[in-house]
């Protein structure tokens, strides 16, 4: 069973070297190993230096192509290398590798095809839930994605997720460039896919700073809603 991590990273000097050391470490101590590739999305930063001196298996893009394209970018890489598995792994290091045995589980035993990682299925499950207006936010995606989709999907950003060789097909020759968790999610429920959320452990960010700010939250928020009825009432099933 061949397991990819996609760490997409942005300016991720800071945690990027933690982020993989932790990955080798587990590996050392698991019956299952899972490869790692950092996707540098066109950094300004040393991350692409600090991939190079320390052999970090990575990706350098020349361009920033924000999240869905340096995404996409691991997901091809996937495909073309034949992986089991995809699990994307926010180079900041808010995901525990510790947890992703527990979304890919329900793909090799369950026949899913994508599960989330989520902080808000089980109480208690995560001890970083990010701020009250985010929280906020995230409930009402999940409204619309519920809407539009007839499924509840209750963290509706979660970067943490885990998909099989077909959506890793689907993924790698199309993918949301804006606002890709919710989107993709929603395509995938509507195409039929078999998607799942288990309860993660989630921390806050170790170092650097998130590329969403305070002030983008409102235009965010409409734009992320009306993607989603667009997806979802224009979308075939």
């Amino acid at each position: 069973m061949k397991v990819l991590l996609i760490i997409p990273s942005y300016n991720e000097e800071d945690n990027v070297l933690k982020n993989y050391q932790k990955i080798v470490k587990y590996n050392m101590n698991s019956k299952i190993k899972y490869d790692a590739l950092v996707i540098d999305d066109g950094s300004k930063d040393m991350t692409r230096l600090i991939c190079e001196k320390n052999k970090i298996p990575h990706i350098s893009l020349v361009h920033n192509l924000g999240i869905g394209g340096a995404v996409q970018t691991g997901y091809k890489y996937a495909f073309n290398h034949d992986y089991d598995i995809a699990v994307q792994f926010d180079g900041d290091g808010q995901h525990d590798v510790n947890y992703v045995k527990n979304i890919i589980d329900p793909i090799i035993n369950e026949d899913i095809d994508m599960v989330i990682g989520s902080r808000f299925i089980q109480k208690n499950s995560s001890t970083f839930k990010s701020s009250f207006l985010r929280r906020i936010g995230i409930k009402l995606i999940s409204f619309f994605i519920k809407l539009v989709s007839g499924k509840k999907v209750y963290d509706t950003t979660s970067g943490f997720r885990a998909v099989n060789k077909k959506i890793i097909n689907e993924f790698a020759s199309e993918y949301p460039v804006e606002y890709p968790e919710p989107i993709s999610t929603v395509e995938i429920i509507k195409k039929g896919y078999k998607v799942k959320e288990v309860p993660v452990n989630m921390n806050e960010r170790e170092g650097g700073t998130s590329s969403i700010r305070a002030w983008k939250n409102a235009y965010y928020m409409l734009n992320v809603i009306l993607s989603i009825i667009v997806t979802g009432f224009g979308g075939k099933k």
